[in-house]
């Protein structure tokens, strides 16, 4: 199991922070939940307490861009992507200032905290404003690097991290480039006409599932997006190929997040794939245990893998006829 990508947040801003004075953390009183607690222990000159105050939190960080610093802004996605989203689209993506948006407990898995925490729009909404790159790591060793690229991005970033650990899926890469999609199984056989697309932690659990499908016989070409924006849209269609089938699989509303991403490619490129997306419908999530959220919206590693067989054998049955 990899470690928590909030615990890798901490410990790599520890190190950008002592490595560069103009680095800085801007917390609103969420720093141990965060692992923001690490630079404001260690690095304590490089950290800012703002206290539970995230519209002026924006308001900080945007004016210390304006002089020279690197700002980096922590809290919870949730209040990152809601209520203070006037100000993230007036003063940073309007300014093009660099401001990093560490957007931690993004996704389902924050039920404990009661579902006004829960965040499932926020790949939607940063990826339709202006001039914000997108990121969503897989697992701690992306994470570090999607943190380090970040931190050497000249503008604005959103990096979605989650709470929990999950298992590895890629080592580090020096040359992480997240506009390019990375192959997680390049699969083989019968199958070799369906991909599945995932991106965030959910690819360490959709590739759980394929590796369950894997046992049955059925291999599966499979993709990860490190980000939505910016994307090598032609780097995404070659991986993609001729393939007849491409499934998608987020931790997300399928509006507009990476399903929409991947329709719009498909059809931009008059690509003839049918389309299938797995996520969250159009509703709300509610506070419940993990693995019972998960399992309830279809995301578990054994709901992904049924959904992915019953779109595979969905896809035969049409060959054969």
């Amino acid at each position: 199991m990899s470690a928590a990508q909030r615990k890798v947040w901490g410990e790599t801003m520890v190190e950008l922070a002592r490595d560069d004075e103009r680095v800085l953390v801007l917390d609103a009183d969420l720093a141990t939940s965060t692992q923001s607690v690490l630079v404001a222990d260690q690095v304590p000159d490089s950290f800012i307490q703002v206290g539970i105050a995230e519209q002026n939190m924006i308001g900080i960080a945007t004016g210390l861009a304006s002089e020279g610093f690197r700002p980096w802004v922590s809290t919870f996605g949730v209040f990152l992507t809601h209520r203070v989203l006037d100000q993230v689209r007036m003063l940073v993506s309007q300014t093009k200032l660099p401001v990093r948006i560490a957007a931690h407990y993004s996704g389902l898995l924050n039920g404990s905290s009661g579902k006004t925490h829960q965040d499932l729009l926020d790949l939607t909404i940063m990826r339709a404003m202006p001039n914000i790159a997108v990121l969503a790591p897989a697992d701690a060793a992306e994470a570090a690097d999607a943190i380090r690229w970040a931190d050497a991005h000249d503008g604005p970033v959103y990096v979605r991290l989650a709470r929990d650990a999950v298992a590895d899926v890629f080592e580090r890469d020096a040359a992480f480039d997240p506009s390019r999609p990375r192959l997680v199984d390049a699969g083989s056989g019968a199958h070799a006409d369906v991909v599945v697309v995932s991106t965030g932690v959910q690819t360490s659990r959709t590739k759980e599932a394929l590796d369950l499908l894997r046992a049955e016989g059925v291999e599966l070409r499979h993709i990860h997006l490190p980000a939505l924006k910016p994307l090598d849209d032609a780097a995404l269609v070659a991986e993609i190929g001729g393939a007849r089938l491409v499934i998608t699989v987020e931790e997300h509303t399928v509006l507009g997040g990476l399903g929409g991403l991947v329709a719009e490619t498909l059809a931009t490129i008059g690509s003839g794939a049918r389309l299938h997306r797995i996520g969250l419908a159009d509703a709300w999530s509610e506070s419940a245990p993990n693995d019972f959220l998960l399992d309830k919206y279809g995301l578990s590693p054994e709901r992904v893998a049924a959904s992915v067989r019953e779109q595979v054998e969905a896809e035969r049955a049409a060959l054969a006829s």
